[in-house]
C-alpha cells in the first residue's frame, strides 16, 4: 500500500511513511553535522547546511527522557494519557503517547527502555471516511 492510495489508511504526520510492509518514521540526518530530525526543513536547523540532508528509516527502540500525564482535555479525548518526548537508539527524539503502562509517576522511571509501535490514530478519520495511522511507545523490558 502506498501513501498515494485513497481507500487506505493515511498517515497521521508527515513522517510517518506506509510504503513498505511495515509503517515506520523517515528520519532526516544532517551529513554537515550529525544532527536528526523528524520534520522537513529547507536547512540543517542546528549548522544551517543546505543540501546536506538525506532520508533514513528511523529505529524502533529508545528511551524515556521526559513525560506528562494529562489528566485533562478536550471533549471526546480520553484521559489520563501519558505525553511522553522519547529518545532514540540513534538521537532522534521524537515526542508521542505513551501506552501499555500505568498513568502514574511510579511506572515511568526517566531512561525506561521503550519501543515504537503503529496503529489506528484514535479512530480519527477524513473527510473521505479513511483512517490514520499514528505511532505510539510501550515499554520494551
Amino acid at each position: 500500500m502506498t501513501q498515494t492510495d485513497t481507500l487506505g489508511p493515511r498517515p497521521a504526520l508527515p513522517w510517518i511513511r506506509l510504503d513498505g510492509p511495515e509503517p515506520f518514521v523517515e528520519g532526516r540526518l544532517c551529513r554537515a553535522c550529525g544532527a536528526r530530525t523528524a520534520a522537513t526543513h529547507l536547512a540543517c536547523p542546528a549548522c544551517g547546511a543546505r543540501d546536506s540532508i538525506e532520508t533514513y528509516r528511523a529505529p524502533t527502540t529508545g528511551k524515556l527522557h521526559a513525560y506528562s500525564i494529562v489528566r485533562r482535555s478536550y471533549p471526546g479525548v480520553p484521559v489520563p494519557f501519558i505525553s511522553a518526548i522519547v529518545d532514540l537508539d540513534d538521537g532522534l527524539t521524537l515526542k508521542g503517547n505513551l501506552i501499555n503502562v500505568a498513568a502514574e509517576p511510579g511506572a515511568l522511571p526517566v531512561g525506561m527502555p521503550v519501543r515504537m509501535v503503529f496503529g489506528d490514530a484514535l479512530g480519527r478519520t477524513d473527510k473521505d471516511g479513511a483512517s490514520y495511522v499514528a505511532f505510539f511507545f510501550e515499554p520494551s523490558a
